[in-house]
């Protein structure tokens, strides 16, 4: 591609990413360090593609989603996921109409532009896949009428980590439905001390909207121009076919440590995460180490651990870090 177009992407995506400054300024006042957390809560919603936090109780995950969702004029619904949650509870269902004499739908709260399933984790698996065909499709059926869902649209749930009591693994098909899952990390003692001092006086800031959709939907349009050179393509290629057939990349001592490695819908949103990545960082083209920073966060949940790995404790952060120390970088 010319430099010259390379030049103007780069000033397309300064004007179009002031956006963004607006909205972490706006999250900043409610939001203390977290970074990693508030860059990828960003980086799904500039990618069209929907977030699993995971992290201990108390650590903001609620949080960082209802302020991102204040800071943007749109629809945001909650959803406490529970044991006795059921299907329709989420998605809607058809109740008969006493006036018209007939059945009408009432839509459940996944109508929404952004959705909050908060400790998705809580209930059994019947109940979180009321949430596929809204992820993948961007529809809901209900009795026999079809629904397009408005964009952007947007699942961020939250869950606590699965060793604890009362919660149900996530299926593989709803994982792969996630881009990214992040895994949350405690804050430093200087965010701590913030965090203390913000809580026990007269509390936070009020958040405003400071964008709307359209502004969204624009951004997302040039992430999607963001310039990827071929090798960059290959790249993400390799990585991914690299936990599918390791030992065609000299990694042959991982093929029994794992099951199942990542999906094409692993390949598709490790690049596009890429892009929105160089996005954040005000590029117009994506290089390596964009792709290297959020890899781990696309694949950590489509690798599928084997016995002989869990009683090796081998974590798929593991993997995925031999796996970039193999593949050649371009």
């Amino acid at each position: 591609m010319a430099s010259v177009d390379i030049q103007a992407l780069n000033e397309q995506i300064l004007l179009d990413s002031e956006v963004i400054t607006r909205i972490r300024q706006e999250t900043a006042k409610v939001i203390v360090g977290q970074e990693y957390m508030v860059d990828r809560l960003l980086l799904g919603l500039l990618s069209r593609g929907h977030i699993l936090l995971e992290g201990l109780p108390g650590l903001a995950k609620t949080l960082a989603i209802n302020t991102l969702a204040k800071t943007i004029s749109a629809d945001f619904s909650r959803i406490q996921f529970t044991p006795d949650l059921l299907p329709a509870d989420i998605v809607g269902t058809m109740i008969y109409n006493q006036a018209v004499n007939d059945f009408t739908v009432r839509k459940g709260p996944v109508f929404a532009n952004f959705v909050l399933a908060d400790e998705i984790n809580r209930a059994p698996a019947k109940v979180q896949s009321a949430l596929l065909e809204a992820m993948q499709e961007r529809q809901v059926t209900i009795g026999d009428q079809t629904f397009k869902l408005e964009e952007p649209f947007l699942v961020l749930a939250t869950q606590n980590p699965i060793e604890q009591e009362g919660t149900y693994p996530l299926p593989e098909a709803q994982t792969d439905r996630f881009m990214l899952k992040c895994t949350i990390g405690y804050p430093t003692r200087e965010d701590e001390i913030e965090i203390m001092r913000r809580n026990i006086s007269q509390g936070f800031e009020k958040v405003n909207a400071v964008a709307t959709t359209a502004e969204i939907m624009k951004a997302r349009q040039s992430v999607r121009n963001i310039y990827m050179d071929d090798k960059i393509e290959r790249y993400i290629i390799d990585i991914v076919f690299a936990t599918r057939e390791p030992e065609a990349y000299r990694l042959a001592d991982l093929k029994p440590l794992i099951t199942f490695g990542g999906s094409p819908r692993a390949s598709i949103n490790l690049a596009l995460a890429a892009k929105a990545h160089a996005f954040l960082q005000r590029r117009g083209y994506v290089t390596p180490e964009d792709v290297r920073s959020v890899c781990e966060d696309v694949l950590r949940h489509r690798i599928g651990l084997s016995y002989e790995a869990e009683a090796e404790n081998i974590r798929q952060e593991d993997i995925i870090a031999r796996v970039l120390n193999v593949v050649e970088v371009p």
